[in-house]
């Protein structure tokens, strides 16, 4: 392996690393609202929470919290997926 091969590998990793910086961005700007058994949960895709309201019950509010997770969880796999795609992994 010659030194050119070690400044590709140097190329694609900051490559990589700016395509993952934004999809983080991304996933920043991207706000989920979740409304279970009456508790409103405002989340962004990068597992933040804006927002909680409504029902003070704190099993309610934990099942909206989850489900938001949940929901942010399936956006962000959605959004690396493309980035995976873009890498030339093999196995992604």
């Amino acid at each position: 392996m010659g030194i050119m091969d070690n400044f590709k590998q140097l190329g694609d990793l900051k490559k990589m690393r700016d395509q993952a910086m934004e999809v983080q961005k991304k996933l920043a700007g991207i706000k989920i609202t979740v409304e279970h058994k009456g508790v409103t949960v405002v989340m962004t895709a990068d597992q933040k929470v804006i927002s909680i309201s409504g029902d003070n019950d704190f099993d309610k509010i934990t099942e909206a919290v989850n489900e938001a997770l949940k929901q942010s969880q399936k956006v962000a796999a959605e959004e690396m997926k493309g980035l995976m795609g873009g890498l030339g992994l093999p196995g992604m």
